[in-house]
């Protein structure tokens, strides 16, 4: 897949605090947006972008899915698209079943769930639940910024609080620590784990990956305060972008076990469907003397792709490259006592809470 000309896709254009560089097509969509030029535009760089964001009343909470690339089969998605922006983003694709663009729309227009709360809990009430973990922000971020005016995530916690419900959690956003009484108050009682996501520990470069989220050293105190809270932390290497951030791998995995976490993992690049054109286009316009290279390794790995999507190497990518890259994991993770898997989160404590109204127990 060739690399666009940088801000070659229609709409917007880069935009300063943003990750893509445009809008691309919906792939849903049989009209397409083309940019002509009218000979008014003056040369002046674009005015910052907005967020927007709309509200979903959502029939269900919970999430089913059967991937053998991931440990749960049920999750929450508090929002839709993710104001983070980081271009990367494996989650993209999914705001075109939305009749949204995947680039920027992504990032500006934002569905945020606030009854989500109340409908988990009617599901959890449901005589035939089972418990197992519930995971949220494995597709997009629970503590981005627009969770500090909707509290959607705090009030999840606190239903999964009340019915003793097992929880992992995935961010790289700091509003985490709001939420650091709940937190401590599950891993009393054994559940809850967090995972939080260091790309680089490069202050620039993140800030050009990841435009909105928290900087590396800010992740890596957000570590420290939730270990020190009891909170089982695990150190997220996600993604490993070939020839950009691989030669990192073993400094972030160092300064997150000083700062506390016990558990590591991993995961490759994947640029699946609009997402290799946006990142190419990214390449292009912040590290045009890198793109080529990071794009070779990408299709040494993917059988001369720069993604595939075959279950139980999507995650990993194949060949040489990806074999030296877990291979200096498993070898620092030894050396460092960093754990690969942590214990499983208890079920046993499940139950549904009294509500107004209800009989009591006798016994």
């Amino acid at each position: 897949m060739p690399a666009p000309a940088p801000g070659s896709f229609p709409g917007q254009g880069p935009t300063p605090g943003r990750g893509a560089g445009g809008n691309p097509a919906n792939r849903f969509d049989r009209l397409a947006v083309t940019p002509e030029d009218d000979g008014w535009d003056p040369g002046e760089a674009p005015p910052p972008l907005r967020t927007e964001t709309r509200i979903e009343r959502p029939r269900s909470a919970i999430t089913r899915n059967s991937s053998p690339d991931v440990p749960f089969d049920r999750s929450v998605n508090p929002y839709r698209g993710c104001e983070h922006g980081c271009i990367y983003c494996f989650a993209r694709p999914s705001h075109a079943w939305l009749g949204l663009s995947p680039g920027l729309d992504f990032e500006s227009r934002l569905i945020a769930r606030p009854e989500a709360p109340r409908v988990l809990a009617e599901e959890l009430s449901r005589r035939g639940y089972r418990p197992a973990t519930l995971a949220i922000g494995t597709n997009t971020d629970p503590y981005q910024p627009i969770e500090r005016s909707y509290r959607v995530m705090r009030g999840l916690l606190e239903v999964l609080r009340d019915f003793r419900h097992p929880v992992a959690v995935v961010t790289k956003g700091a509003l985490i620590e709001r939420d650091l009484d709940l937190l401590a108050e599950l891993a009393e009682l054994d559940l809850v784990r967090v995972g939080i996501s260091v790309t680089t520990l490069d202050r620039d470069l993140s800030r050009r990956l990841e435009p909105r989220a928290p900087a590396p050293e800010r992740r890596l105190q957000t570590i420290k305060r939730l270990a020190a809270a009891g909170v089982p932390v695990r150190v997220m290497v996600a993604p490993v972008i070939p020839a950009l951030t691989d030669p990192e791998l073993e400094a972030i995995l160092a300064r997150a076990r000083a700062a506390g976490a016990e558990a590591a993992s991993w995961i490759m690049l994947r640029l699946p469907r609009e997402v290799g054109p946006l990142f190419s286009d990214w390449l292009a316009r912040h590290c045009p003397d890198r793109a080529g290279r990071v794009l070779a390794r990408l299709r040494e790995m993917h059988g001369g792709e720069i993604y595939s999507p075959d279950w139980g190497r999507r995650m990993r990518g194949e060949g040489p490259y990806a074999e030296i890259v877990a291979q200096r994991f498993r070898l620092t993770v030894a050396r460092l006592g960093l754990a690969t898997a942590q214990p499983e989160l208890s079920t046993a404590l499940f139950r549904v809470p009294p509500r107004a109204g209800d009989q009591l127990s006798l016994f």
